[in-house]
Parts: structure tokens; C-alpha cells; sequence
């Protein structure tokens, strides 16, 4: 693996209030890889928490790449996922799917017998599952990975980030302080590769091994880039919006008298 630039090691980046042994730590590394190999620049890239449409269309000379958790992405911001999709906005979306949302609360992708405090009883609901969503939604590039597999998850984030419109990688992490289900050893026993030969641009297939078995797949399970991007219906050109001729003032002033 090439050394990660000296940019994305300065304390001011790289320091983070993460838990000791959390996945994010090693999901943080292949990021910066992923993004050395295809040379991107720091200043090039937006990282964002959550998800906010309209920063790619403002400049589209950035790369902008969304990390969350399952509670925020699936949960709060479920939402600005789905639209995301559904206008093919050109963003890469990374999922931290530990499969709960805090010591006390499960998230949507907590699985089945899951207790926590204020689930005395256990998760009585399907877990979610956003390949299932994404997949349904037509999104171009759709792939599951473990934090553990740093080689898999760079390989997967480097065609995600290059390929055109949403992208979406669910990585699969265990909490080591707040999931007692979800462990290291649940994961090793409840995960499987895509079979070789896979073909990717099936989208019945991709459907059926998303949804299809008890054990999480990983792997690409569909990419497509025929699908047009939000950013090119829009008539906008790739100038960054605050360097565009600004409209006629007088004209504006016109409309606004017309539609009075």
C-alpha cells in the first residue's frame, strides 16, 4: 500500500474522539488511501457528516464524500438519502454500520433480539437494509464492505468515488463498547464475498444476493453509469456558483413586477 500523504496526517485532521478499537479508525485509513491512489488533492475534497445535496452543485470541482452512521444515515437523515438517490446526486455515501445508534437506543439496522436498555425485550423489527433501498432506487453504484478488509473497502471507495452520480458503500463495523451482538467473532461467522464472476451490471441478481440470505454479502453488487446526474439536468455549467455572472438586476426587478 503507498504511504498516506503527509496532508491527511496533521493532528488537526486526523484526530477524532472515536472509541479505542472502533472500525472508524481503520475505515479512516482506507479513505485516505483511496484518495491518495486516485490523486486527489486535499483541497479538492468535501467530507461531509450527514448528507447535503446542494454542495456538489455549487462547485462540482469537488469531490464530496458522506460519512455516517446507520442511525444517522437510515435514521435521521433517511430522507436526504432516499432524494439523494432519487436525483442521482454525485456524491459517494459511506455507511459506519455498527447496527446501533447508542448505548441505549438500536438503530434501524439493529438486528433481530438486539436489548438495550430502552429494548428491555429485544428488536422485534427486520433490520433494514440500504443495498435493499439503494438497489430499488436504480442508485449507479451499490457495494457492502468490512472495515477489517482494508484492501477490499480501498478497492471498493476508489470506484465508488470514481464512477459518476450516487454511490452508496455500506461498510459493516462492529461497536466494541455499545454492540454485544454484533461482535468481531459475529461478523467472521455471518459474512460471505460475492461469488466470483458476479456480474455487476445485473440488477436482478445484485437484488437477489442483497436480499436473498441470512449472512451479509460483500463485495460490488451493481454499478451502472447511464443513468444522467442531477447536476447535468440543471443546465448548470461547472463554474462554481459564486463565480457566475450574477442575473441583471433591472431584469430581475421586471419579473418580479409581472408576477405581482
Amino acid at each position: 500500500m503507498n504511504e498516506t500523504p503527509a496532508e491527511f496526517n496533521r493532528p488537526h485532521i486526523t484526530d477524532a474522539a472515536w472509541c479505542p478499537g472502533c472500525g472508524s479508525h481503520i475505515l479512516q485509513k482506507a479513505i485516505h488511501s483511496a484518495m491518495h491512489e486516485l490523486n486527489i488533492e486535499p483541497e479538492n475534497i468535501l467530507m461531509l457528516s450527514g448528507i447535503d445535496q446542494a454542495i456538489e452543485l455549487s462547485n462540482r470541482k469537488l469531490v464530496v464524500v458522506v460519512e455516517s452512521g446507520d442511525g444517522d444515515m437510515l435514521g435521521e437523515r433517511g430522507n436526504n438519502f432516499i432524494h439523494a438517490i432519487h436525483r442521482n446526486a454525485d456524491v459517494t455515501v459511506v455507511i459506519h454500520n455498527n447496527m446501533v445508534y447508542d448505548p441505549t437506543q438500536v438503530s434501524l439496522a439493529s438486528q433481530r433480539s438486539m436489548n438495550t436498555p430502552t429494548r428491555v425485550n429485544g428488536v422485534k423489527h427486520e433490520s433494514f437494509n440500504p443495498l435493499e433501498v439503494a438497489l430499488s432506487m436504480n442508485a449507479p453504484f451499490i457495494a457492502r464492505g468490512l472495515a477489517g478488509d482494508v484492501e477490499q473497502t480501498k478497492m471498493m471507495l476508489k470506484e465508488a468515488i470514481a464512477s459518476r452520480g450516487f454511490s452508496v458503500v455500506d461498510i459493516c463495523q462492529p461497536c466494541v463498547v455499545f454492540n454485544k451482538l454484533n461482535t468481531c467473532h459475529w461478523f467472521k461467522k455471518n459474512i460471505h464475498y460475492l461469488p466470483k464472476g458476479h456480474d455487476t451490471t445485473n440488477h436482478n441478481a445484485a437484488f437477489r444476493l442483497a436480499t436473498g440470505s441470512d449472512k451479509l454479502p460483500l463485495g460490488i453488487f451493481f454499478r451502472h453509469e447511464e443513468r444522467e446526474r442531477y447536476k447535468d439536468l440543471t443546465g448548470i455549467d461547472s463554474t462554481p456558483l459564486f463565480q457566475q455572472q450574477q442575473p441583471d438586476e433591472k431584469n430581475f426587478q421586471r419579473v418580479i413586477e409581472a408576477c405581482r
